[in-house]
Formats: C-alpha cells, structure tokens, sequence
C-alpha cells in the first residue's frame, strides 16, 4: 500500500541523512582537538532507539578504536545495561564532544559549542523517548543551572523530551558510593520508559527530621 511505501521511504531517507552526518563527524574540523585525534567518536547503537545516553567525550581507548565506552566505563555500562535486560545495541551511545580531549580533560565551552549541531541533529534523527544524561556536562546542556548530585535519579521534561540525569560510569568506578547510586537509579530506568516515575529520594529535610520527635 502506498502508505507502507511511502514509511519505507521515510525511514530511507533519515537512515541516509544519519549516514552524512556520521561522515561529517568523522571528518569535522570545527575544533582544535581535531588535530590530535586518531579517530573522532560520533557514537553507536540503535538509530530508532527509545533510549539515548550521553557522556562527556571519549577516552583513550574511545579515540583508538572510534566508539563510545569501550574502556573501563564502557563495560561497566554494558553491565548495568545488562541489570535491565538491555544490550549496547538496544540503545543509542555518543557523548558531548566527538574527539578526546588532552588527558581527558574536562571539555571547554568552545569545544562543547563546536559540537552542539552534531548532537542536537543525532537526538533529532533518532527520536529518543527518553534521554540519559551520564555526568554533569551532559545534563548542563538541558540544565545548566543544576548540580548533577541533587538532580540524579530524577527524570524531568525538556522540549518533549524525559531526561533523566545519572552519574557518569567513571565517576562511580573511582567512588564506590556513586556506584550504587547509579546502579540503583539504572534499576528506575525501564519504569521511566514507561512513563512512571521513580520514587522521589530526597533525604527528609533535618529540621523536619526533628519536628517528627515533637
């Protein structure tokens, strides 16, 4: 039916514009640190995912072999994915910025800005229901404003979109304390495609903490 045809022709036709921006990635010079990169990183996964994760920028294995979390975070991500019966290709993976930064330092603003359209296009093309956001970087592109350590584990809506704001797979493999945050808040995650959200996790407030023994 002409219905069907024309779906297959759409779908086409994003599976193409999804393939020139991956070229655009891999050859971008929008920045310095595309002068010291082996290979920039435009991400991985399934293209129609329901869930996107977004880190801050590839590591030394990352720009060796061209894909998002392939080092020590990379499978710690793959085991929490696996704690909720999902695999890497279930969803999608990339970061904030496509090319390692030196030492793994923390992006600059002007790198983060130089890879904004590569993004913002990828959430665009893919269509996400929900978007995680791994570490600060990547939550601040939806909440600037908003420290990462009181906004984990909550989703909220941004422009149609549920984020839902984790901890970085790094940051809990040097605290163990945030591990089990992040592998707590990965167990709400499947709720939250569901549209349920988690319980709320905020400690009780100390003062009401007292006026309960009154």
């Amino acid at each position: 039916p002409a219905t069907m045809g024309s779906s297959l022709c759409s779908v086409a036709y994003t599976m193409s514009d999804f393939d020139d921006l991956v070229q655009k990635i891999k050859t971008c010079q929008l920045c310095s640190l595309s002068h010291k990169r082996t290979h920039a990183v435009p991400g991985e996964g399934s293209r129609t995912a329901d869930i996107i994760f977004i880190g801050e920028g590839p590591g030394f294995y990352e720009d060796q072999q061209g894909r998002p979390f392939v080092g020590p975070a990379g499978r710690l991500l793959e085991e929490l994915l696996a704690s909720i019966d999902l695999k890497r290709e279930d969803v999608y993976i990339t970061n904030m910025i496509k090319c390692r930064a030196p030492n793994n330092r923390d992006p600059l603003p002007g790198e983060i800005k130089a890879c904004k359209p590569y993004l913002d296009k990828q959430l665009e093309l893919i269509g996400p229901r929900v978007v995680v956001t791994l570490g600060r970087y990547s939550f601040a592109k939806f909440f600037p404003d908003e420290p990462i350590g009181k906004a984990r584990g909550r989703p909220r809506r941004w422009n149609g979109l549920t984020i839902y704001p984790m901890y970085h797979p790094a940051a809990a493999l040097r605290n163990g304390n945030l591990r089990s945050l992040l592998e707590k808040d990965f167990l709400a995650l499947p709720s939250i495609l569901n549209g349920e959200p988690p319980e709320d996790e905020k400690e009780p407030d100390p003062e009401a903490k007292q006026l309960g023994f009154f």
